[in-house]
């Protein structure tokens, strides 16, 4: 009892650590696992490990192969979550720079790592290509973290992150497949024989997969399942299509229930954002305890397998040729500057899948007898800790070396995507600025979309978009929503993240009717909340520039849109084309020079009017 619940609050202590100090928390996770495991036998009195995974006769958490059984069932769950993430629009949308990484870049990996594996080690052709299988993956849970801070280009961080969602099924599903070829036949791959079982699995593990998938879809469609059972009759149904298609062919579930998790992901289901959320939460507990555990039942006999110049020959091909020459191969011919091209090389840490199907296969084919079978899971791990120790110490380093870390983030972050906030977001991306609105509504995310803008569909409540990388060259903040506390409430959490250059929002009812106490924060006029704004909307929906002549002729177009409801300032565009956002107290304002405009919502300003303000 101990020990369980001892890796439980080891495990969630290691999330918060990974969560506190940014990085990946498989890292904390893996070190935890090593201190109470093979590392524990160097200073307990009776050189016994504090977690011994699998019952020796005296202790043990797991007897016989239930600890197989155990990791089986919950990197099936974690690769079904997995699976949800992949989209087909997300495929077919992304550059071809990912969708060479994803191809390209893992023929390179697979073949690159598996030569040298072979090579260095003397491993047999199979068990090489499966560790240079299981290295292909990186994923998304080791890539935000390391650069959730690194302030990148655009282009930069949706390549790394795009990468790290579409290869985690894919390269799972790489060496889900290699591990069946290796396992049929029972040592005699490559025959007729095997080949057959080979395509057994191929044909249950998709066949499996797609029907439940389907099966659950219609149940979920037609109400069959109540809302509060949702999320447990989903877990069921993944164990089951394991369980199911493993009968049928051996090996074949985890191909099953990633092939389910695609189907499911890419149907338009009401309930699947919940469906994921809970698969995240359940993932989170799961990959806790699974790699204290995967970590723990290492030995020092393993850990010794490894402890020579041929491991840091093998890391150093992996990381310093393979990785980047997969980059290059991939990028030819894009838009990537060589310092991207560099930086995207040089990031390339491994990742939870990649680790836990190495303990899982490495432990089943020691367990068959297979020839090199025990280099499988110690060469992951010290692939996967290498990496993501170098990336995590060194990507914000290299990233000021090679010249990707901006220096000053210009993006534009836009709480709210109502027609206000689409048109302000068109015209400032016609003018060269990166815009991004976030809205939990649909529909006006959805409108922004078909206009060309970029527009995320998220609660600003949640964490999610902490982490979202893209977002790292966001350093003004605007919240344009009509409710006030959520405009305030996004000011407090995001300012520091997201509006290093400028955090504002709209006034409200209130701060209208008392001028004199207008906030700092307060956005383009002290006259305008969200109600009048949308109402000139309505009205004039037109965005208009008007050169300025002089400070006099600025303060003077200002006290002009403090009369007439219909014309609201938003902003000063220098003649370099450069433009600031003009707060509520605009009267700070000096130009330096000629050439500047007023960017202004609303009615034409009629020259009779400008004159009359002038005199």
């Amino acid at each position: 009892m101990l020990e369980l619940a001892g890796i439980i609050i080891l495990g969630i202590i290691a999330q918060w650590v990974a969560w506190r100090f940014k990085i990946p928390a498989i890292l904390p996770l893996i070190l935890i696992g090593l201190l109470v495991g093979p590392i524990a036998t160097l200073y307990t009195d009776d050189g016994s490990k504090l977690i011994e995974p699998i019952w020796n006769g005296t202790k043990g958490l797991f007897p016989g192969e239930g600890l197989y059984y155990f990791v089986s069932l919950a990197i099936s769950i974690i690769l079904f979550e997995g699976g949800l993430t992949l989209k087909r629009a997300e495929i077919s949308n992304v550059g071809p720079v990912i969708s060479k990484l994803i191809t390209v870049g893992t023929v390179v990996t697979f073949f690159g790592a598996g030569v040298s594996a072979h090579y260095i080690f003397g491993l047999n052709w199979q068990i090489s290509f499966l560790f240079s299988a299981l290295i292909i993956v990186t994923g998304p849970t080791v890539i935000t973290p390391i650069l959730r801070n690194i302030p990148l280009k655009k282009d930069v961080s949706a390549v790394l992150k795009w990468e790290g969602i579409l290869i985690d099924p894919i390269g799972a599903l790489v060496a889900v497949l290699v591990f069946e070829f290796i396992s049929v036949g029972e040592g005699h791959a490559y025959t007729q024989t095997a080949l057959i079982e080979f395509g057994k699995i191929i044909l249950f593990g998709t066949t499996f997969g797609f029907t439940f998938a389907h099966a659950l879809a219609f149940a979920i469609k037609k109400d069959f399942i109540p809302h509060y059972l949702l999320n447990v009759v989903s877990l069921s149904t993944v164990l089951l299509v394991f369980v199911e298609s493993d009968v049928f062919a051996h090996e074949s579930g985890l191909l099953a229930v990633v092939v389910m998790g695609m189907v499911l992901g890419n149907m338009n289901l009401p309930n699947l954002k919940e469906l994921l959320y809970f698969k995240e939460s359940l993932s989170v507990l799961l990959i806790s305890i699974l790699f204290i555990l995967l970590a723990a039942n290492i030995d020092i006999s393993d850990m010794e397998l490894i402890y020579n110049w041929n491991s840091v020959a093998l890391f150093a091909i992996i990381v310093f040729v393979i990785r980047p020459l997969g980059v290059f191969l991939s990028a030819h011919g894009s838009n990537l500057k060589l310092n991207e091209k560099l930086f995207i090389g040089w990031v390339g840490p491994r990742g939870i899948v990649a680790a836990g199907i190495a303990s899982l296969f490495g432990s089943k084919l020691m367990f068959r007898g297979e020839a090199g079978a025990e280099y499988i899971t110690p060469l992951v791990f010290m692939i996967v800790l290498g990496t993501v120790l170098l990336n995590a110490t060194t990507a914000r380093l290299f990233a000021k070396l090679v010249g990707v870390f901006l220096t000053k983030s210009e993006g534009i972050l836009i709480i709210g995507a109502s027609k206000l906030s689409r048109l302000i977001a068109n015209y400032l991306k016609k003018n060269n600025r990166h815009v991004v609105l976030i809205d939990n509504n649909q529909a006006n995310v959805d409108k922004a979309k078909r206009l060309g803008l970029e527009a995320i569909t998220a609660n600003i409540f949640s964490d999610t978009l902490t982490d979202n990388i893209e977002l790292n060259d966001m350093g003004y903040l605007m919240a344009l929503t009509g409710n006030s506390d959520i405009n305030k409430f996004a000011i407090n959490k995001f300012q520091k993240q997201f509006g290093e250059n400028g955090a504002f929002r709209l006034v409200n009812t209130e701060e209208v009717n008392d001028p004199e106490n207008n906030p700092k924060e307060g956005l383009f006029s002290h006259t305008d909340d969200f109600i009048q704004l949308m109402d000139t909307v309505r009205k004039h929906p037109t965005i208009h520039e008007i050169d300025l002549k002089d400070k006099q002729h600025y303060d003077s177009l200002i006290d002009l849109t403090k009369k007439d409801n219909d014309i609201v300032p938003l902003f000063t565009k220098a003649p370099s084309g450069s433009i600031d956002i003009i707060p509520a107290n605009s009267k700070d304002f000096v130009p330096k020079g000629d050439g500047y405009k007023l960017v202004y919502l609303g009615k034409l300003i009629d020259p009779d009017d400008e004159d009359q303000e002038e005199a």
